[in-house]
This record gives structure tokens, sequence and C-alpha cells, in this order.
């Protein structure tokens, strides 16, 4: 039986999404796609937030994603859903991404160069103007 390296299966992965560049989330924000951080707390304590971004660490990912399953997010309401999925550089973000769309979510993707990227192209607030954090935002401040 032949095993696949990581560097193979990454390859394989990239080869079925069609990635997003830190230049084309404002677009994918305004269009309705929901941006999902997948890093661990850790990490995004020693990197940084990322506003407007859904956070879901990656070990739960599929469960709250896929519209299937009983522990799914709200929004997770069919297989149309556009996720961009982000981790810290673009490697776990596009197996994670892969997974999502072997789920059948088709418009899975992730973003290259993941949460550094978007800090390298000043981008980071970019999800800050998604209607669903706008929404969880005024929520919050009736209350």
């Amino acid at each position: 039986m032949t095993h696949l390296t990581i560097d193979g299966m990454l390859a394989q992965a990239r080869g079925q999404l069609r990635r997003l560049l830190p230049i084309e989330l404002p677009q994918a924000i305004a269009r309705g796609a929901i941006l999902v951080d997948i890093r661990p707390q850790a990490q995004r304590l020693r990197e940084g937030t990322l506003p407007g971004a859904l956070v879901i660490e990656r070990n739960v990912l599929e469960w709250r994603l896929d519209p299937s399953s009983s522990a799914r997010l709200a929004m997770a309401e069919d297989h149309d859903v556009e996720w961009i999925i982000v981790c810290s550089e673009g490697y776990t973000s596009s197996l994670a991404a892969a997974s999502l769309q072997q789920l059948g979510l088709r418009r899975a993707t992730d973003l290259e160069g993941g949460y550094q990227g978007l800090k390298a192209a000043g981008l980071l607030t970019v999800a800050a103007s998604a209607p669903h954090f706008e929404r969880e935002v005024a929520t919050l401040a009736w209350l």
C-alpha cells in the first residue's frame, strides 16, 4: 500500500480548492462568505484575533459546519454556504477546507497565507463588516 506524504496530501487538498488571496477577501465578505478562524486559542492569543471571523477550532469544524450534524451551528443551514477557512499561514486551512468539501460543502475554501497573509496585507479587520458580525454586535449592544 502506498502512503501519501503530508506534502502530497496538501497538494491533493489544494488541487480541489479555489483558494482566495487576501486581497479577494473583502469581495467575498461582501457577497456573504463567512470567514472561519480555526487557530487554537493559544495561537489566537499569541498572534492576535481576527475581528468578524467565526472562531471554530479545528477539532470540531466538520461537526459545526455540516448541515446534517446535530452539533451544527445555525449558520450551517445548507451545503451552499461559502465558508472561508483561515489558520495561521494557510496550511492547516487547506486540509480543513478540503475536508469540508468532502462533506458536500462545495463552496468551502481557504485563504492563501492565512492570518499572517491578512496581517501583511493590512486586512485584519475586513471581516468586521460581515453581516453576521454586525448582527452579533448589534445584539450585544442591545443587552
